[in-house]
């Protein structure tokens, strides 16, 4: 269990895709990202990066992905500090393995954690593939994490891979985008809803669920005390959650 000291806070965060549409574009976002570390790390007492951090992220076993420097120097910087940062793989940065521990050391989690925080019961994840339906991307998560394919794929030259990776994300976005992304976030919201249900059947004394993923930030009550927050992303909202050690609130960066 984590107790908060005096005036800290918790922060949540996910969804920044960098990378995209273009690196100069990425590179605006980076730069407020890392604005945004500098300010909250006064009060910060523990950092969640909810998945979704890069666009597409594939670590070799000698190379890492081009770009990124200011923002890895600074995620350095905090955990140097002694401020503790989590991440959790999301379905763009799956391939994230040892790196970020062992360089950063930053914790990694695969899946959910579930956590206490001043008395409070947090069910974290990214969100991908939780929840009744979507099996098309559940099959693909399971390639994905499948360390025969992981094997295969790190023998292509990282120029090869990387491009690969950027197009098949691309392909995915452009697709939500043509199916209409409002009616891609409603459905998102409403399966993690259902999942969040499922889980407090079993769980019941669960306050919050924290997730990334949909993109779209929401606050929905699940049976009159637990709350699921989707934390939206920092590509069109600029979102983020932080817990004071009482109550979540969900804030955009201005």
């Amino acid at each position: 269990m984590t107790k908060l000291a005096p005036n800290k806070k918790v922060y949540y965060i996910s969804d920044s895709h960098f990378g995209v549409p273009t690196r100069e574009k990425s590179s605006e976002r980076e730069k407020l990202f890392i604005q945004w570390l500098d300010e909250v790390k006064a009060d910060a007492q523990e950092i969640y990066i909810m998945g979704d951090l890069f666009e597409f992220w594939f670590e070799y076993k000698t190379v890492i992905p081009k770009g990124y420097a200011r923002l890895l120097g600074k995620l350095a910087e905090i955990t140097d500090s002694g401020i503790p940062v989590y991440f959790f793989r999301g379905n763009h940065d799956v391939w994230t393995f040892n790196y970020l521990t062992e360089e950063l050391n930053i914790k990694i989690y695969p899946d959910t954690l579930l956590k206490e925080i001043n008395g409070k019961k947090f069910f974290l994840g990214h969100g991908d593939g939780l929840g009744k339906g979507d099996s098309g991307y559940k099959f693909i998560k399971k390639v994905f994490r499948n360390k025969v394919n992981q094997w295969l794929f790190r023998w292509l030259h990282p120029d090869i891979g990387t491009a690969m990776g950027m197009f098949w994300s691309n392909r995915s976005r452009v697709a939500n985008e043509n199916t209409g992304i409002e009616k891609v976030n409603i459905a998102g919201i409403e399966r993690l809803t259902g999942y969040c249900l499922e889980v407090l059947e079993k769980e019941p004394d669960i306050d919050y669920f924290i997730f990334g993923h949909i993109h779209k930030p929401e606050v929905v009550d699940l049976n009159g005390k637990a709350k699921y927050y989707s934390i939206g992303d920092w590509i069109k909202y600029f979102s983020y959650a932080v817990f004071d050690g009482e109550k979540i609130v969900l804030k955009f960066y201005k």
